[in-house]
């Protein structure tokens, strides 16, 4: 059985935050537990928006990379939690989501929070007046650009508003906090924005499908 270790009485609180809004998008959430490094844990969650959230905290999971499930989760940092929890059985079979190395991320562009909110604020309105079939946002309105971000090395990345639902979604930004940012960072092969309370990172391209 998996073993969950965090010291921190406030890091625990912290956790089981962004494990409630995981579960609150969706309520089969699984919830993959790896090691960053040595101290380092971080919790990584899959959206309704196509979109994987994660968050970091310190602590230690053993075995050092298990997927459970995010009610069970929340279950145990919520009810009597102490530095040691039973997480729950390994779900790893119901982990379908590539995760991005730790490697090769670069500083592209700093957003104040304040806009970001406010851009993720005007589209939850307008995704209220065109709800999808499945309960969420059209495809067309969550693939639309809202931002545009280029680095001093000329890369230029499109974020989409599906990245901006996500971060809402998971009360990632908090606008009343004066000079609060998002940082915009990438890989050849990834996008993530890291708010005060977490992150969403996502594939820049699709990925092409194997050709038998």
């Amino acid at each position: 059985m998996p073993e969950l270790r965090i010291p921190d009485p406030a890091d625990r609180e912290s956790l089981g935050a962004f494990i409630a809004r995981a579960v609150r998008l969706d309520g089969q959430a699984v919830v993959r537990l790896r090691m960053r490094r040595p101290g380092v844990l971080e919790a990584w969650a899959s959206t309704p928006f196509e979109v994987l959230v994660t968050r970091a905290v310190e602590g230690e999971i053993e075995p050092g990379d298990v997927t459970v499930s995010g009610s069970e989760l929340l279950a145990a940092l919520t009810v009597a939690p102490g530095e040691r929890m039973d997480p729950g059985p390994s779900r790893d079979l119901l982990w379908r989501s590539e995760l991005p190395s730790g490697a090769g991320w670069r500083q592209v562009d700093t957003l104040p929070a304040a806009v970001v909110a406010d851009l993720a604020d005007r589209g939850v309105a307008v995704a209220r007046e065109n709800v999808g079939p499945q309960g969420t946002p059209p495809a067309s309105l969550m693939d639309q650009t809202v931002l545009t971000v280029s680095g001093d090395d000329n890369t230029e990345l499109e974020v989409p508003m599906r990245c901006l639902f996500a971060m809402s979604g998971m009360g990632f930004v908090d606008s009343s906090v004066a000079d609060d940012v998002v940082r915009v960072t990438a890989t050849d092969a990834w996008l993530r924005l890291d708010g005060r309370y977490g992150a969403v990172v996502r594939r820049r391209h699709a990925l092409l499908p194997l050709l038998f």
